[in-house]
């Protein structure tokens, strides 16, 4: 690793310099209280626009292929460090239950539909998986067994973005037309919206309570993560298809320890604090691999995506949506 370090240099260099663009622009005032885009949307934006814009020189891209897969895979596991089993039991049974079923009935949905359209068939699991379940980080743990072509988590990540973005402004009008009690209000904006930046601005649209409950909700959901990525793991496998062959490991090292940093996380014994610090890290390490994406796509490929897979999102989403919001007024009212 050492003898290989500066041929990886200049690439991590300018991923780490795309994140830092990415925070700084993420804590600006009219970005976080107008825009309310996360650093990590924004890296992945200012990425495809370097690749877009600016020829990659040779010498950056050992680099972001680094960027892109160890790192990514080291920042996945670190959510883990955002998972309590003591808030998943404090929201309910009934909240839970929505999560589940909306979450298991939209991945089942949204792969049906993707192939109904004719969306290709890793690109279709890499939007149904970052809808139904955390959007980017999803997408690209999904992506480390599913090994789709250069552009799909790009252009799944872009799909996401974009719909989750116009759910910021329109849950609240959605919420304050039907009338909506705050806690089902929350329960439905945290089980389907794709992004936790996105699910706490939603939230905060109606007002703390909706948002504190919204968070707990997508967190949730977030545990999802693991189980969704080892049975695609195992299908894939199954299946024998090139992303299940040997190169992916039957239980991918990130997800063990995705679960064993939340089984830490649960216990309780890190100081606040350092809690802090280790999520802002791995935030960051997020913010470097989504750049390494970002670098390995243009906007050109995702408009070459087309307008089927831009539909299959908007059908998975609105599926979401709707199935989220009758089981929380039904379950949670």
């Amino acid at each position: 690793m050492i003898g290989a370090l500066p041929a990886l240099l200049p690439g991590l260099l300018l991923c780490a310099g795309l994140a830092a663009a990415g925070f700084w622009l993420a804590d600006m005032a009219w970005v976080k209280g107008t825009l309310h885009l996360s650093a990590l949307l924004l890296v992945i934006l200012l990425g495809m626009a370097w690749k877009s814009l600016l020829p990659e020189p040779p010498a950056v891209l050992p680099g972001i292929r680094m960027a892109q897969r160890p790192i990514l895979r080291w920042a996945v596991a670190g959510l883990g460090f955002r998972l309590s089993v003591g808030e998943l039991w404090r929201i309910g049974g009934p909240a839970l239950i929505v999560v589940v079923v909306s979450t298991v009935a939209t991945l089942v949905f949204g792969w049906w539909v993707a192939r109904r359209l004719g969306v290709p068939e890793k690109l279709g699991i890499l939007l149904g998986v970052g809808s139904s379940i955390c959007g980017a980080s999803a997408v690209v743990a999904a992506d480390s067994v599913v090994q789709g072509e250069r552009r799909d988590a790009a252009v799944a990540l872009g799909i996401i973005t974009l719909l989750g973005t116009v759910g910021i402004v329109l849950y609240p009008l959605v919420a304050r037309v039907l009338d909506m009690p705050e806690f089902v209000y929350g329960v439905w904006a945290g089980a389907s919206l794709h992004e936790m930046a996105q699910v706490v601005a939603a939230g905060f649209g109606v007002s703390d309570e909706a948002a504190r409950v919204a968070t707990v909700v997508k967190l949730a959901r977030i545990s999802l993560l693991a189980p969704v990525v080892l049975y695609l793991g195992w299908s894939l496998r199954h299946r024998h298809l090139e992303a299940g062959k040997a190169k992916v490991a039957p239980v991918p090292w990130f997800l063990v320890l995705f679960v064993i940093f939340a089984g830490i996380n649960s216990l309780g014994i890190i100081p606040t604090r350092w809690l802090d610090l280790v999520r802002r890290a791995d935030l960051w390490l997020l913010c470097v691999g989504m750049a390494g994406v970002g670098l390995q796509t243009g906007f050109s490929d995702l408009r070459s995506a087309g307008g089927r897979a831009i539909a299959a999102g908007i059908l998975q989403w609105a599926f979401l949506a709707t199935v989220a919001y009758l089981l929380a007024l039904w379950l949670c009212r």
